[in-house]
């Protein structure tokens, strides 16, 4: 089983409307100005959870569709292209003062999920307000990420291949706005953030969703029945993408000083979690070499540690319970059958093989999607 941490979707904003604040030159761009008001206005209700439609309706409204996060993806598609176009031609004239203080006037507001502070706005989530339609792109496209995300662990007691591609997909949309999105917004505004528009915390989700996609690669491997030297280093290698998106996390503590405790301790289990299942692997391997006394030395060793590592969240404290008690046994099996048969010494600390990581999981690359249509501002 894997850990699940959905709490990088719930996002929360404020209302915009595009038509109250550009002024349109012809009736087309109004029309442009306000399908995007339109499409942004359903967003908002969902995730800020202010709708008034039921179910039933919600669902005709989608072409019936019936999950909720399916729904919302439909939605952030159908706005994302519109946004593109309009900041296409935005920057056409991003120079005009009357275009900066349009900017200013729409106030710009997200909210932070990875965020512990308690300072509190809108539904309990402080709003940050950065004027730069490349924040707005960014957090819905941040959010069109983490919904992939939530969707790809949706799906995934019933199709382990569409949701490691989503996950996939979902590191794609994170490492874009590493490189392409949030770095001109840093450069160009100082101020405080959300976690989410920064570069490094977009590096750490993606590499998130590669050790989740991996996490999937591997049970299917394990149906196939692969070997256990490769199913130890696919484990780790998932434990090194985590030891990666740790150290982004602990290099910038003033930057991420306010960081959710919780979101933390997910990486942390995950990672530990993952090495636990490795060396179980690894100690499987020894003890098909004969190797009985380092395979009882590993085992010992990493169950040592990953008792110091049981997350407080009682979901993840229960797969944590299953794994522990799994290499226990494993332990057991394996010092009854040296006591009787092997008489091997147990070796420890330096003389133990450490394991090695394998990463076969790549990101899908994201190709963001523009509505070719012309605007003309009046300016």
């Amino acid at each position: 089983m894997m850990l699940h941490y959905l709490q990088p979707a719930k996002l929360q904003t404020r209302k915009i409307v595009f038509e109250d604040v550009f002024s349109a030159r012809d009736s087309a761009t109004l029309e442009h100005l306000k399908e995007l008001s339109s499409r942004r206005r359903v967003i908002e209700d969902s995730i800020n959870q202010s709708s008034s439609i039921t179910e039933a309706i919600a669902r005709e409204m989608s072409g019936g569709l019936t999950s909720r996060c399916l729904r919302d993806l439909q939605k952030l598609e159908q706005y994302l292209p519109l946004l593109e176009n309009l900041i296409f031609h935005v920057d056409l004239v991003s120079s005009n003062h009357h275009v900066v203080h349009w900017i200013s006037e729409l106030k710009i507001c997200w909210s932070s999920a990875l965020s512990s502070s308690s300072f509190f706005n809108l539904r309990g989530s402080k709003l940050f307000q950065i004027d730069n339609l490349r924040y707005e792109l960014g957090m819905i496209s941040y959010l069109y990420a983490a919904l992939l995300r939530e969707r790809a662990v949706e799906i995934l007691p019933t199709d382990l291949v569409q949701s490691a591609t989503l996950f996939r997909e979902a590191a794609g949309v994170f490492q874009h706005l590493t490189n392409e999105n949030f770095p001109s917004l840093q450069s160009a505004h100082s101020g405080e953030r959300p976690l989410e528009a920064t570069p490094s915390m977009c590096t750490v989700m993606s590499l998130i969703c590669l050790a989740e996609a991996q996490a999937i690669t591997i049970r299917k491997a394990e149906e196939k029945g692969t070997t256990v030297g490769l199913l130890a280093k696919l484990h780790y290698g998932i434990t090194e993408l985590l030891g990666e998106a740790t150290a982004i996390l602990y290099s910038n503590t003033r930057e991420y000083k306010d960081v959710s405790s919780c979101f933390l301790e997910f990486i942390s289990s995950c990672k530990a979690l993952h090495e636990l299942r490795s060396l179980k692997y690894l100690a499987e391997g020894l003890k098909m070499a004969d190797q009985v006394g380092v395979a009882i030395g590993v085992l010992c060793d990493a169950l040592i540690k990953v008792k110091k590592k049981v997350p407080m969240e009682e979901s993840w404290r229960t797969i944590f319970r299953k794994e522990i008690d799994d290499a226990a046994d494993m332990l057991r099996k394996f010092e009854n059958e040296n006591e009787f048969v092997w008489h091997e010494k147990i070796p420890g600390g330096d003389e133990l093989p450490q394991p090695q990581g394998n990463k076969i999981v790549n990101a899908i690359p994201y190709h963001p999607k523009r509505w070719e249509r012309e605007l003309s501002f009046k300016i």
